[in-house]
């Protein structure tokens, strides 16, 4: 792979609307450059006996089962509450009907 030229890395820079030095092109142009070839290195390490993975170790979901548990009542958790009305939180409304 041809390295990454200086004029390349001015243009990537003008479209990521980014300033830099001439000193920062030659230092970007560098680095832009290993990381490429790193990528590149990807396609030569991936064979086609390798299955395509997500995750390099195997997920599984756990879930529980719903079991009902006591919980507070009602009238507890309105009591803490600053203004309740129809056995509900009451707060103040910050949309418009309009809207």
């Amino acid at each position: 792979m041809a390295a990454i030229s200086r004029e390349e890395v001015a243009h990537l820079a003008r479209l990521s609307r980014l300033a830099v030095t001439e000193e920062e092109l030659d230092r970007f142009a560098g680095q832009l450059d290993v990381i490429l070839q790193s990528v590149a290195r990807i396609g030569d390490v991936a064979a086609d006996d390798i299955p395509p993975t997500s995750h390099s170790v195997p997920l599984t979901n756990v879930y529980r089962d719903d079991v009902v548990q006591p919980s507070l009542k009602q009238a507890d958790v309105l009591a803490g509450a600053p203004d309740a009305a129809e056995g509900r939180f009451r707060v103040p409304r910050i949309l418009s009907e309009e809207e």
